[in-house]
């Protein structure tokens, strides 16, 4: 089945992509929505050039879709109409236990008549951690709400035990932190990243990133 992959730059989308593509999914494009101006991504906030690279080091190109949040609804579903027009039926998310999440996807999906896949769906956050760390998968932090000091820290045990004096999400699944994936099996070649400003914004720290290909 052609699908797309719904695509932050983390590693949930990440390793979500890696197990669709191991159960045979042909993962087409990798779609990302952007803030208006077209500079960065909604939801981590990396420049939008970076996210580029991080398609071509994958080999699957990307769409991204200017939006705010009050028209994105609408904006997916046209991004994902011109996809059936390619006979792509599917798509892949990266959501673990989010019921409202889910249930966005399952019905906008449902409303598109296209398959809405899950593949983390349920499964417990130290079995996906540990799994996105056997792969060879490497990421970064790029976003916190938690502390300022944690961005730009590799994602590694000694990060996991940091923040559990927060009491959070092992994966952030509440938005605690965001990553950005720099390589693994999903990757043709590995990105190196250069770290930037830090900056806040609405309560949430960020990271300004740029890239190169190692």
């Amino acid at each position: 089945m052609k699908v797309f992959a719904s695509w932050s730059g983390g590693k949930e989308s990440a390793l979500a992509t890696y197990r669709a593509i191991s159960q045979d999914y042909q993962v087409s494009y990798l779609v990302n929505f952007i803030s208006e101006n077209g500079e960065r991504s909604r939801s981590h906030g990396i420049k939008a050039e970076v996210l580029q690279m991080q398609s071509e080091a994958i080999g699957i190109p990307m769409v991204q879709v200017r939006t705010s949040w009050g028209n994105y609804e609408e904006n997916f579903k046209k991004v994902v109409n011109d996809f059936k027009e390619q006979e792509i039926e599917g798509g892949i998310f990266g959501d673990i236990e989010v019921e409202e999440h889910r249930g966005w996807i399952e019905r906008v999906c449902g409303e598109l008549g296209v398959k809405a896949c899950l593949p983390l769906w349920r499964c417990e956050s130290e079995e996906l951690i540990a799994d996105f760390w056997a792969l060879g998968f490497k990421s970064v932090i790029v976003a916190t709400r938690l502390d300022e000091s944690l961005l730009g820290r590799d994602f590694d045990r000694a990060f996991l035990t940091e923040i559990q004096k927060f009491n959070c999400h092992p994966c952030g699944e509440s938005g605690e932190y965001h990553t950005f994936v720099t390589g693994g099996p999903i990757f043709k070649k590995s990105l190196k990243v250069i770290q930037g400003k830090r900056e806040k914004r609405d309560n949430v720290w960020f990271l300004e990133l740029s890239a190169e290909f190692e």
